[in-house]
């Protein structure tokens, strides 16, 4: 059986990968992304919807098919703002997911954050964490929640002081044992790859994997 993809967030590094890797999978025969601005990638099963995400009812209905995947996140330098960064990173992703599970859409993928804990005294992992108890609630047939730790990989638009974080967690990663494995660095193409894969599983129910976990996968 081939299927369909919902993908937001298709420009960022996890988002990146995971289209790719979706394009590449003979599972998928139409990958649907839902973005601001236009993609520079072509392919026969690539279909782009080009929205405003305050506008996205108007789009209801293209929002259908097997499995949808919300990679949609922003950071403080981009989007100081706190009520436009609780836009970007709550109030999207959970309009998307009330869209797909009323067209019934059977999974969906979220990238969150190690540390997401909607009783966090910080901000961000505070969104995250309330993001996820949202999700929780609306039953999908399998929710996946991919709580990675530092993201390392190639970006369009690189971050301050990345390539400082990086560095460290080089060093730091192999101190890392035991009950800190889950705070190891990761790349983002890992957590695309287990997204893609834990899609085309029937496993039924709510999930967690933070980075350990993924890089099992």
């Amino acid at each position: 059986m081939a299927y369909k993809a919902i993908v937001a967030g298709a420009s960022g590094l996890i988002g990146s990968n995971l289209v790719d890797a979706l394009l590449a999978s003979p599972d998928y025969e139409e990958v649907l992304v839902l973005v601001r601005k236009e993609l520079p990638v072509q392919h026969k099963k690539l279909v782009q919807l080009v929205i405003n995400f305050d506008d996205l009812n108007k789009h209801a209905a293209a929002i259908t098919g097997h499995a949808a995947f919300c990679c949609l996140g922003t950071t403080k330098a981009q989007t100081p703002n706190e009520a436009e960064y609780r836009k970007i990173d709550f109030e999207y992703p959970l309009a998307m997911a009330q869209l797909a599970k009323q067209n019934g859409v059977d999974q969906l993928h979220l990238v969150s954050s190690i540390g997401a804990d909607s009783s966090s005294p910080f901000f961000y992992t505070r969104l995250k964490g309330e993001l996820e108890n949202a999700l929780q609630k609306l039953n999908f047939s399998a929710l996946h929640i991919y709580q990675p730790s530092m993201l390392v990989g190639h970006r369009t638009k690189p971050r301050a002081f990345e390539g400082v974080l990086i560095a460290a967690f080089k060093l730091l990663n192999p101190l890392m044992i035991g009950g800190l494995r889950k705070y190891k660095s990761i790349n983002g193409s890992t957590v695309a790859k287990a997204m893609l894969k834990k899609s085309l599983e029937a496993d039924t129910g709510n999930f967690i994997h933070t980075s350990d976990k993924i890089q099992s996968i």
